[in-house]
């Protein structure tokens, strides 16, 4: 287990004896801006966690771009130009191949297998691993999580999978290289940037979030068809990044309270998604004329075999993609015999 993280909820004892000198102030870009629910909340969350239980650091939030845009807060980071993010790994995937692999996995692990593989296997040790193998000087902490989400807003149906061949799409992390694989062009916009691009033209579909931050941001005024279920997103972890040397200059208790507060805010970010989603569902079908549609079974199978091709080809071309995929999927296969006989059984 990694106790270098969850040593309180192991039950490692602290001594708290209070936050030694003045109280350290830290400057958080976020990927996500305060504006959106349950997705830019929990950067909030996680701020008013923090300042709510240190004496000795004190988190201040910032929307993307009003310290660095969302695609440049790893760097940001890193150089100590930004104390702290809170972000998704997902967005490095161009930098380093294995980084989608910690934030959604397509027909991954859902949350709470996420978390097991995360917290009491080898998931955070690799985690950082990555970090230090490529250059960022940085220091990471999973702060957030979400189940699912959906798998497309399309402004026509698709009637079949040759439908894909040819449509632009914004889409993320690891997802991107399986609808590549389908024949679709792929690109990473920011949040922000996804209405301007579906109502410009610029892209035919996107994905982006849960169906109640996605009608935040309005794609229902321009694409109708809500497709599920989230393959290529079953769970997604959101990390906290803090530049390393911040990191351990802090004193064991606040380093000990950062900790506390992103595990809590792991369960409250979750929980929000689970509570809130149902009724914008019904609202986008009722208010806003969105049709809810579903994969089939043939076509999920579809996804799932061009993502075995990129999930091996990954695995061929990066080491360490190589190294954390074969961990997972060791960590899955041992999984099966408590999920399979502990839990209910489900359809597909």
């Amino acid at each position: 287990m990694n106790t270098r993280f969850f040593g309180l909820v192991a039950g490692t004892t602290i001594a708290v004896t209070g936050a030694a000198g003045a109280q350290e102030a830290f400057e958080m870009t976020s990927a996500f801006g305060k504006n959106l629910p349950i997705l830019g909340t929990a950067g909030v969350d996680f701020v008013n966690k923090i300042n709510s239980i240190s004496e000795g650091v004190e988190f201040e939030h910032f929307d993307p771009g009003e310290l660095v845009p969302t695609l440049e807060a790893l760097d940001a980071v890193s150089n100590g130009s930004v104390d702290a993010a809170f972000t998704t790994a997902g967005y490095w995937q161009g930098k380093m191949p294995a980084a989608g692999l910690f934030a959604a996995v397509p027909f991954g692990p859902e949350p709470g297998e996420m978390l097991a593989w995360m917290i009491y296997d080898d998931g955070l040790t690799l985690y950082q691993e990555m970090y230090d193998n490529n250059g960022y000087d940085v220091h990471v902490i999973p702060c957030g999580m979400y189940a699912p989400e959906t798998s497309g807003w399309f402004k026509e149906e698709i009637t079949s999978l040759d439908d894909l061949q040819g449509l632009n799409m914004r889409f993320f992390g690891l997802g991107a290289e399986v609808m590549q694989k389908m024949g679709v062009s792929t690109s990473l916009l920011a949040g922000g940037d996804i209405f301007p691009a579906l109502e410009r033209g610029a892209i035919d579909a996107t994905e982006f979030s849960m169906p109640l931050v996605d009608a935040r941001l309005g794609f229902y005024q321009i694409a109708k068809f809500n497709y599920f279920p989230g393959w290529h997103q079953p769970a997604t972890i959101f990390e906290l990044l803090v530049n390393k040397d911040r990191w351990e200059d802090l004193d064991e208790l606040s380093q000990n309270q950062i900790n506390v507060a992103c595990t809590a805010n792991l369960a409250t970010n979750f929980a929000e998604g689970e509570a809130k989603n149902f009724p914008a569902m019904v609202e986008n079908v009722e208010k806003h004329g969105v049709t809810i549609k579903q994969w089939s079974p043939e076509e999920l199978d579809a996804f799932e075999a061009a993502w075995l091709e990129v999930a091996g080809e990954l695995a061929a071309e990066d080491e360490h993609f190589a190294k954390t995929w074969a961990d997972l999927q060791e960590f899955r296969e041992g999984y099966k015999t408590w999920f399979n006989n502990i839990y209910l059984p489900r359809p597909r």
